[in-house]
């Protein structure tokens, strides 16, 4: 019996592999796209009461509407989206997932909808650089580019993981680690939003293009999710959704 359970995983885990991803033209006979994100990460996705939004949300809305389809979101923990688009339990994921080397050997990346940069943030104003974090407890997210690289910093105390964003900083706050490091306009949100933490923003650990995130093997689709992005950053539609979210414009440029 045990070796017929282990036999069908087996046939499970080769069909998770060997699953097609929805073809653009599948995708259009539905009528919609499937799209995942975590809903946890302000302002670019979050839960207002209810309600899925912010700025990826949104402009994940105005793909959609250019490519003629709409939008199915789901939200689930940041660690699972990339697994899940894998196996094709969704056709996009848009989470502020940076573009990296080892990222791009599992799945394939659209155009970058917005650069950012993982900066440092304290209470003590003189952690402020990758030196300053030598003997240090950093706070960062799991599954997180940020994650990553402060694992290679030589000479860290410790870094402690953290399933959302938001429970990292609050680490910080609370004076259970000396440091934390995340997006810099989630930073820039946090600081305004808690004036009297006494966080304060150092110095970029590293710069980096953030983009949606589609299955390996299906260009049709990057193609026509890059080109309705493309329209909206000519159309006004992505300058005013930046606007409305970060008094600037966030593009790569």
């Amino acid at each position: 019996m045990k070796l017929f359970h282990a036999f069908i995983t087996i046939l499970l885990c080769i069909a998770a592999l060997t699953a097609q991803s929805r073809t653009l033209d599948e995708i259009k006979k539905d009528g919609k796209i499937i799209i995942a994100t975590e809903g946890a990460y302000p302002p670019f996705n979050y839960f207002q009461g209810s309600k899925l939004t912010g700025f990826e949300v949104e402009l994940g809305d105005a793909v959609a509407k250019k490519m003629g389809l709409a939008v199915e979101w789901k939200s689930l923990t940041f660690d699972a989206l990339l697994a899940g688009l894998r196996q094709d339990r969704w056709d996009v994921v848009m989470a502020s997932f940076g573009i990296t080397e080892e990222r791009s050997k599992a799945v394939g990346f659209t155009s970058p909808h917005y650069c950012s940069g993982g900066v440092i943030v304290s209470k003590d104003p003189a952690i402020r650089t990758a030196e300053s974090l030598r003997d240090k407890v950093v706070a960062v997210q799991t599954g997180s580019t940020y994650f990553e690289s402060v694992k290679k910093l030589p000479g860290v105390k410790e870094v402690k993981n953290f399933p959302q964003d938001i429970d990292a900083r609050s680490a910080l706050i609370n004076g259970r680690v000396d440091a934390w490091v995340s997006d810099l306009f989630a930073v820039k949100i946090a600081l305004e939003t808690n004036p009297g933490a006494g966080l304060k923003m150092g110095r970029f650990l590293f710069v980096e293009r953030i983009a949606a995130a589609i299955k390996k093997g299906n260009p049709t689709l990057t193609a026509a999710y890059d080109k309705a992005l493309a329209e909206l950053m000519t159309d006004g539609t992505y300058k005013n959704l930046s606007e409305k979210y970060f008094k600037g414009d966030i593009r790569c440029l």
